[in-house]
């Protein structure tokens, strides 16, 4: 991770980069730079629209970005976000160690360029053998703004470490990590953060008869894992925990509805709601916030080895429900509802969920926000809604109404794990809903947990998405009087 800190006023002979504001047609004006060099820039925006100028000085580089002022305050934060990614690349490219942030912009959109340049500046070369493919040339940036404090700068380094720990678990292939090797990793957050933490192993689980995470593990040769950590600090908002579910499915093949060879190719991220959630809460206690928080993380990968769970079966679940499998694809449910089960005994204010869980979700909105439903949780989805809005991980909530109950009525059991296949994204929500009796969002990460590409601040493979958005929206709770219990 890249070094971060302040300064009082900027140094001559260090690179620096100067963030002007575009306010309508009005000439381009900085005391920091000179009236020839300004008179450049303002006749280059106004014959060619051009907005970025680096100077080349020999000792160090003169780098102006210009940024429109745009009314939304989320877009303008997230462009300087953009903003940082594309300043990385050019310092890498010009060997540029250490930068300097001169602006005039404010101070929300000044540390969304320092998340900008944390975000994009990650990088997960566990497995490069050659050392000149890992460096990574730019290593410091330095803030010159009044505003900005060490406390502001503090805060966002670790929730920058939150995300990269969640990339690097995503990332992880499945051969060094396995729902016991997630589990272990849940374990060494937790120590770090001052997290409770417990892990129970494949005969606890059978004990507590979680019938769904069992299923799933039959066709393993690895055991499953279900891990539970809890962060109580001493005086908190909520007397009642947030609990916080994710999806650790540490690899799927389909299981004997076994997925085609092409999607099996990132299965590994299958289990990046876990590492969502975990990462959040270790965030959370990491800050220091003020509020009572339970993580539920049940972990196994879905084989079609050996005497592994069929079409047809019947699941006797965790709460008693009987579930009639219709396809073994559909195993990120399964797992998932033996934790919303078991999260009732927490009497909680509220539970979230994380799964990259349908891909009807990431067919529906394709890789530009996570699909969502709510049930008993209007206010808090519409405050999630906005911390999406804030963090530029945005929320699309989906219709859930009662009729799609239909679609997983089973005529032998209970109900079914998953539709006749439209609506896939609400019926497999239906189906969880199914275990609840309290506050819940669900939330599908199916078409953001991974990018193909590296765009702007989004690295290729493992995004972190969702982190910085739960750890906004708990920020947000510990402020907003109105909605807490």
């Amino acid at each position: 991770m890249i070094v971060i800190d302040r300064l009082k006023s900027p140094k001559q002979d260090l690179s620096s980069l100067f963030v002007l504001r575009k306010e309508g047609d009005s000439p381009i004006d900085s005391k920091l730079l000179s009236e020839d060099l300004m008179e450049f820039v303002n006749r280059e925006l106004k014959e060619n629209n051009r907005t970025f100028f680096a100077f080349n000085k020999i000792s160090h580089w003169e780098i102006i970005a210009l940024v429109e002022d745009s009314e939304n305050k989320s877009k303008n934060i997230d462009t300087q976000r953009r903003l940082a990614a594309k300043l990385l690349d050019f310092c890498d490219n010009e060997y540029i160690k250490h930068l300097q942030l001169v602006s005039n912009i404010s101070k929300d959109e000044t540390m969304g360029f320092v998340e900008g340049m944390l975000l994009a500046s990650y990088t997960f070369d566990s497995y490069k053998t050659d050392p000149k493919k890992c460096i990574h040339p730019f290593d410091k940036l330095s803030i010159v703004n009044p505003f900005v404090d060490s406390k502001d700068i503090d805060q966002a380094l670790i929730i920058a470490r939150a995300v990269e720990k969640c990339k690097d678990l995503v990332n992880e292939p499945f051969c060094s990590l396995n729902a016991e090797g997630l589990a272990a990793a849940f374990v060494n957050m937790s120590h770090e953060a001052g997290i409770e933490v417990d892990v129970w192993h494949k005969d606890k689980i059978e004990t507590e008869k979680m019938g769904g995470l069992l299923a799933v593990n039959k066709g393993s040769v690895d055991p499953p894992t279900f891990t539970i950590m809890t962060y109580k600090p001493e005086k908190t908002i909520n007397k009642q925990p947030l609990v916080l579910v994710g999806k650790g499915l540490v690899y799927d093949t389909g299981g004997l509805n076994l997925k085609p060879g092409d999607y099996m190719n990132d299965m590994k991220e299958d289990m990046a709601g876990a590492a969502m959630m975990a990462s959040a809460l270790y965030a959370v206690a990491s800050l220091g916030l003020p509020i009572y928080v339970v993580g539920l993380f049940p972990s196994t990968d879905n084989r079609p080895c050996g005497n592994a769970y069929a079409s047809g079966d019947i699941i006797n679940m965790y709460d008693g429900t009987n579930v009639e499998v219709i396809n073994t694809d559909a195993e990120g449910r399964l797992i998932l509802a033996d934790a919303l089960a078991y999260a009732k005994k927490l009497s909680p204010m509220l539970v979230i969920d994380s799964a990259t869980l349908t891909g009807a979700a990431a067919r529906a909105i394709g890789p530009y926000g996570i699909a969502a439903i709510q049930q008993r949780a209007e206010d808090y989805m519409s405050l999630l809604k906005q911390c999406g809005e804030s963090t530029y991980e945005r929320i699309a909530e989906f219709p859930f109404w009662e009729e799609y109950d239909e679609l997983i009525k089973s005529d032998i059991a209970d109900i079914k794990n998953c539709g006749p296949g439209e609506a896939g994204m609400i019926t497999a929500g239906k189906f969880l809903a199914h275990f609840t009796d309290y506050p819940y969002l669900h939330l599908d990460i199916a078409g953001v947990a991974m990018s193909s590409v590296k765009k702007d601040y989004i690295n290729k493979g493992a995004s972190g998405y969702g982190v910085r958005l739960i750890v906004d929206f708990i920020q947000s709770l510990v402020l907003n009087k109105d909605i807490q219990q």
